[in-house]
Formats: structure tokens, C-alpha cells, sequence
């Protein structure tokens, strides 16, 4: 069982996020970090693959620079390679320039199942993974909260608003992995020097097979027009009870359309 998992590297979260003034674009320079929600799709594969008695963990990110920090963290609990894509056309590539770009990439790898997160935490569309599996041929699931797989059958439990849905697929597939299904595990000493010779192949578009105005901006069907700071919290009302608070309450209840 050989398990690829697409890791996004973001920028620190506890640091203050910083946007390009000429696009609106998120200034993806120096150390980045693997985004918290890939972590569960990185032990989702790690599982699978124990399960499994043999195969391999394989990442997949896109970056620029070749910053490889948050792919060494995932590889130092226990990946075993990873593909970077990194060139300069990829700025300001959208979601499903992205996607172009990890499905040319998964190709390369031809794994029998596609682990990611429900969305990132930098960009929240939730949108790529549906479109790699599109631009792949695959089947797609979404919400996973538990996977197993036999006899080359993909058996997840998709996690609903009322419980979860039982869904059978054939492989190869992709699949998100929820938030918090998983434990995620923490590199030890002894791995985290063994992820610094584990080996990740850096690529560019051209390898890739890919033509560079279908990615980038070149290629984006989306743009950031203005951004504006969020508006700040209002105050809230205080209601001093003189025996017609509960009046209050339901009135603004209704005014919410709550009741």
C-alpha cells in the first residue's frame, strides 16, 4: 500500500500574516510550516500503511524558494520521500492551478490512495482535493473519519452533520482526512535526523509536463481584488431585568430569526 499525502507548507501561524500589496497574495518567503490539518492526513497514511504490512508514505507540496521545513517534520514522523514543486511561475496560482500541479505531481508517484486535509488553513476553499481527483479520473471522499481497505476496495466512514455515511470506492482515490479523527504522532530525536537524508525531489512545472500559462497567475480563474480589515466587534446590549427581560430576549431572538 503506497500512500501519498499532499502537504501544504504556510507561513507561521503565530505570526501576523503578511499580503503582497501589488496582488493581495499571501508573502509565502522564508521558514514555512506544514499546516496543522495536513498532519492528520500524514497519520491517516502512516496508519494505513502499518495496517497494510508494507508500502510507503509519499509527500506531495507545492512551495517556492525550495523550502522544505514543514516536509521535513512530516517526513521525521515517519514519511518516507517527498516531491516539492517549486518555481517561480507557480505565484499566484489558484486552487485549481494548485490542483493541476499536485495531480501532475500524484501521477509521478502513481500511489494507490491520495490522503489530504478538508481545506487549508490559509486559503479555506476546500476545494482542491475534489479537484485533483477530477483532473485524475479517481473517486473522491470527502469528511473521512475512518478508512480501511481490502481486498482493493476503499471503505470509509464520511462524517456527517447527523452521524456518517458508509461509502465503498475502488482504488486509486482521494480522500480528505476530518481534523481530529487521528492522533497525530510526534518526531522523535531518532527521527528527526533521519528525516534530514530522506530524500525530497525537487521539480519544476516543465517536469512536471505542465504548461506554464495554465498555472500561476498566468493561469488563475480568480483574483484578489481589495482586502479590508475585518470590522471591529460592536458592543453587545445589556439588558437590566425589571421583570420583561424574557420580553427582550425573545424579541431579539426572533429578530435573528432564531424563533
Amino acid at each position: 500500500m503506497n500512500v501519498a499525502v499532499c502537504v501544504k507548507q504556510i507561513p507561521d501561524t503565530a505570526d501576523p500574516p503578511a499580503l503582497d500589496p501589488r496582488d493581495h497574495t499571501l508573502v509565502r518567503e522564508g521558514k514555512l510550516i506544514m499546516d496543522d490539518s495536513d498532519s492528520y492526513g500524514v497519520e491517516m497514511g502512516l496508519q494505513l500503511v502499518e495496517a497494510g504490512g508494507g508500502g510507503e508514505v509519499s509527500l506531495v507540496s507545492m512551495a517556492p524558494n525550495g523550502e522544505t521545513t514543514g516536509l521535513r517534520n512530516a517526513l521525521a514522523i515517519g514519511a518516507a520521500r517527498a516531491i516539492l514543486v517549486s518555481d517561480p511561475v507557480l505565484s499566484g496560482s489558484d486552487a485549481l492551478g494548485t490542483a493541476k500541479v499536485l495531480a501532475a505531481a500524484m501521477r509521478r508517484l502513481e500511489p494507490d490512495l491520495v490522503l489530504a486535509g478538508t481545506e487549508s488553513t490559509d486559503g479555506y476553499t476546500g476545494t482542491t482535493p475534489v479537484q485533483v481527483a477530477e483532473l485524475l479520473g479517481w473517486p473522491s471522499v470527502s469528511f473521512a473519519k475512518h478508512i480501511e481497505i481490502s481486498d482493493g476496495l476503499l471503505r470509509v466512514q464520511r462524517q456527517t452533520e447527523a452521524g456518517y455515511d458508509e461509502v465503498t470506492c475502488p482504488l486509486p482515490a482521494v480522500v480528505t482526512v476530518t481534523a481530529g479523527v487521528v492522533e497525530p504522532r510526534y518526531p522523535s530525536f531518532k527521527g528527526i535526523m533521519a528525516a534530514k537524508s530522506k530524500p525530497v525531489e525537487e521539480v519544476t512545472v516543465a517536469e512536471l509536463g505542465l504548461d506554464p500559462s495554465e498555472v500561476g497567475s498566468a493561469g488563475a480563474r480568480q483574483q484578489v481584488i481589495s482586502v479590508e480589515a475585518v470590522e471591529a466587534r460592536k458592543a453587545g446590549e445589556i439588558v437590566v431585568d425589571q421583570g420583561d427581560a424574557h420580553e427582550r430576549v425573545i424579541s431579539f431572538l426572533q429578530q435573528l430569526k432564531i424563533l
